[in-house]
């Protein structure tokens, strides 16, 4: 049976001290060995996922990661970065806090400074006192002097539990669903473009960029959204595509393509047919769609001497036609000259400084949950570095921006 795709599950990671409890929460919660537990610090090293459904929350991924005071030396260095990394695609962190840890240490700096962390990045959040079972004291009382300790408001949610016992799993369950943000999930893909009964007009290029036997994630998402909304779908390819629309009675309501293939769709729409591309759809579902189109005004004033940053949300072995390597890298050198500075990142890689560049073209970001990706377009709007994507990058380039739907 085939699992929800892991961009669109609820992200929940858990961050702590070494030997807080994180990796025995992890597998009790799983009912499996997800994460290697040991009393030897610094176990974990690489963050670790896990995909699972949880009682009251549904489809979500459990992240582990590494210990946040194992910070001595270059690789404890590199197993926090790791962890501070995580922040980046995280809808709620659950910070682990251990009962002996919590009586032994009156300052708790390492949590002040997570804290911190997730204040600014404003991720909702509750506090765990890990290993209640190790304690001398209640439950109720533990979390008050947490939270006494931390200056944490009375809103921020702090429950003791262990995952040895199993004391307080029942009220996790129960919590979590109160942490999720209020907009998590009711983004579609396709918006208002579409209703009921209308006919979507799909054409995907399968060329040598494409999966053999299968289709890519958007059009494959996109596909059962518009089979949900109860939509009449007709695929083609680029080259049948004459051949599709004269098979139709009426023009398509909609037609989405492929943002390589723009020029040539748009050259054989229907009037009465609205146009988009898979890459712009998910660039309004996973992110900002006016910071990316004011962004692609950037492309205007680009000259010979600018830097560009292209970045992928996957990290997979690059097509001879791959679109974000290879066309568009083409592209804008043929219209700005070859001495057009290109950066290309891919997977979890994207600069903290990004003031160098003159402007970013992200992916559609498929691979990437909406939290990453607004995570990614916040750091340029913070750095005043204009932003866009694939396919309104292509739209613009092309001259139709403004002829396509968004």
């Amino acid at each position: 049976m085939q699992q929800t795709p892991r961009s669109e599950r609820l992200h929940v990671a858990l961050y702590g001290r070494r030997n807080s409890g994180k990796s025995s929460l992890i597998n009790r919660l799983t009912g499996q060995e997800t994460s290697l537990v040991s009393a030897t610090p610094g176990t974990t090293t690489d963050p670790v996922a896990k995909a699972i459904e949880l009682p009251h929350l549904g489809a979500c991924v459990l992240v582990d990661t590494a210990g946040y005071d194992d910070d001595q030396g270059e690789l404890g260095g590199q197993r926090v970065g790791r962890a501070l990394q995580t922040l980046e695609r995280v809808d709620i962190a659950l910070v682990l806090v251990s009962a002996p840890s919590l009586e032994e240490d009156a300052e708790l700096a390492p949590e002040r400074r997570w804290l911190e962390e997730l204040r600014k990045r404003r991720i909702p959040f509750a506090f765990l006192v890990s290993q209640s079972d190790l304690a001398k004291r209640g439950e109720e009382e533990l979390c008050r002097e947490l939270q006494a300790r931390l200056d944490l408001p009375s809103s921020v949610e702090c429950l003791a539990l262990s995952s040895k016992t199993g004391q307080g799993l029942e009220q996790l369950h129960e919590l979590l669903p109160r942490l999720v943000p209020e907009d998590f999930g009711v983004q579609t893909i396709t918006r208002s473009l579409v209703c009921s009964s209308d006919v979507v007009l799909l054409v995907m290029p399968q060329d040598q960029a494409a999966p053999k036997g299968r289709l890519i994630l958007p059009q494959v998402q996109t596909t059962r959204e518009l089979l949900d909304k109860g939509c009449i779908i007709v695929s083609c390819t680029p080259e049948r595509l004459e051949v599709a629309l004269a098979a139709l009675n009426a023009p398509p309501k909609l037609i989405i393509t492929d943002s390589q293939a723009f020029g040539a769709v748009y050259a054989l729409k229907p009037k009465e047919s609205l146009l988009t591309s898979f890459s712009i759809l998910f660039a309004a579902y996973k992110g900002d769609i006016d910071l990316f189109v004011e962004g692609a005004k950037a492309l205007d004033s680009l000259s010979e001497g600018s830097r560009v940053l292209i970045a992928e949300a996957c990290s997979h072995a690059p097509a001879t036609e791959d679109i974000g390597r290879v066309k568009i890298p083409a592209l804008l050198r043929k219209r700005y000259g070859e001495d057009l500075g290109i950066d290309i990142v891919s997977g979890m890689d994207y600069p903290e400084d990004l003031s160098g560049y003159d402007l970013i073209i992200h992916c559609g970001a498929c691979m990437f949950n909406r939290a990453h990706v607004l995570r990614r377009t916040a750091r340029a709007s913070a750095q005043q570095v204009p932003i866009t994507n694939y396919g309104i990058c292509l739209a613009h380039l092309t001259g139709i921006l403004d002829k396509v739907s968004i």
